[in-house]
């Protein structure tokens, strides 16, 4: 069974408004074990509403309209579908006293135009909208030999989201057959997007009926893993066994396998170990101490640091020799290893990180160009250093030296 979505409205084609209405309406869908195939975005042009719609009778068995069910005259949504279903509107005498009933009562006069909301599809249901004076329209039926079932929403989200909820989820449960969706997503560090692929592909490949879709980040791989079936556990049970498979061939490279983010896991592993965490960071400003305080409760483990941005305050703050950042530079190995020695140190941590490079987009040279970021990690057992040369700008890069550095710590926690 597969579902699409169309947003009507102009404004959504520019930069200043989205759609978020087809977030919602999807995870509502997939709960219902229905999947969208496709979304759309529509202006206010009844051909193009009238195209769209067709093309969806073509692919889709559940189609949703949300906007364009207005009052004013670039307001086309239904007659661009009843033009696409060869249907008349007529107008509804109870709506259109509904409607003026809800303006009588507070006091205000209803202009004309609020006339078109009362036009209503032959053939279709009316969906009360409490909350607004568009009503709603529920159209089912045979096209081309396949049951369709199409739904008008209005777009304010206010009112979209009751009407679907008290008028729409109902009417799908009863007509859609028993179907279940299953998820999992799986986050790894430490490999590419065509290394990771290169491995995990052979694998996935045996599983046709599980959608797999990839999606690279700064330092991070995302495998999305989806599949249905009549029933739940049987859903799950498969995409569980893809899961399984795919953890065993990656390793410790997967960080997370039920969506959490590196910073949690981290945040996990520190308070299941009775570790503490200090930090000190150059380059990335304060991101890495920003991104383990954001995770509720760090306070049991992180400890603090500080952002030592200037050379002075590498050696105020965590104690780097003045003569070993004249002698290798502030960008160095032997700098990132006694930022994270020190820092650990001052603050009393069972671990110190220690971050330093060229953020850039300037102040990079032959020997030290732009993205060279060296991490120090310092514990009981020794400190270790990692040279890395992020790609990308400022931003990226920065968020680039952030996961390593928690790459790291979750790696020598494990």
């Amino acid at each position: 069974m597969r579902a699409e979505i169309i947003a009507i409205g102009s404004e959504l084609l520019t930069p200043f408004r989205q759609d978020t209405n087809s977030l919602y309406l999807t995870e509502q869908l997939n709960q219902l074990g229905v999947e969208v195939s496709c979304k759309a975005i529509v202006g206010d042009q009844r051909e193009h509403i009238a195209a769209a719609a067709r093309l969806a009778l073509t692919r889709s068995d559940v189609i949703i309209f949300t906007g364009g069910l207005g009052p004013t005259e670039d307001d086309l949504t239904r007659e661009g579908v009843a033009e696409a279903l060869q249907l008349h509107l007529r107008s509804d005498p109870k709506i259109l006293a509904e409607i003026k009933q809800r303006f009588e009562s507070r006091g205000w006069k209803m202009h004309a135009n609020n006339a078109k909301q009362a036009d209503v599809i032959a053939g279709a249901t009316v969906l009360p909208n409490p909350n607004g004076t568009a009503p709603g329209q529920w159209v089912s039926g045979k096209y081309d030999g396949r049951d369709r079932m199409i739904m008008l929403l209005p777009g304010p989200p206010h009112e979209m989201k009751p009407m679907f909820e008290t008028q729409c989820i109902e009417r799908l449960r009863v007509k859609l057959p028993a179907q279940h969706i299953a998820t999992r997503t799986l986050k790894i560090a430490g490999m590419g997007e065509s290394q990771c692929d290169g491995r995990v592909a052979p694998i996935y490949k045996r599983f046709p009926d599980v959608q797999t879709t990839i999606l690279a980040g700064p330092g991070e791989i995302q495998l999305h893993l989806r599949t249905h079936a009549p029933w739940a556990q049987q859903a799950q049970d498969r995409v569980d066994t893809l899961v399984d498979a795919i953890e065993e061939e990656l390793g410790d490279c997967v960080f997370s396998d039920n969506g959490d983010s590196l910073e949690q896991i981290v945040s996990y592993y520190l308070q299941m170990r009775g570790k503490t965490l200090a930090v000190a960071e150059s380059c990335t400003g304060g991101l890495l101490a920003e991104r383990l305080t954001s995770i509720s409760g760090s306070s049991r483990h992180f400890l603090g640091g500080a952002i030592v941005y200037s050379n002075e305050l590498k050696t105020k703050f965590a104690d780097v020799p003045e003569k070993m950042i004249q002698e290798h530079g502030a960008v160095s190995k032997e700098v990132a290893a006694a930022l994270a020695e020190g820092i650990r140190k001052r603050c009393g941590a069972t671990i110190g990180v220690g971050i330093t490079g060229v953020a850039g987009p300037t102040g990079g040279s032959a020997e030290k160009p732009v993205g060279l970021v060296f991490h120090g990690i310092a514990a009981e057992d020794g400190t270790e250093v990692v040279e890395r040369n992020f790609p990308g700008d400022r931003q990226r890069i920065r968020w680039f030296a952030a996961q390593q550095a928690l790459d790291m710590v979750r790696r020598k926690l494990m």
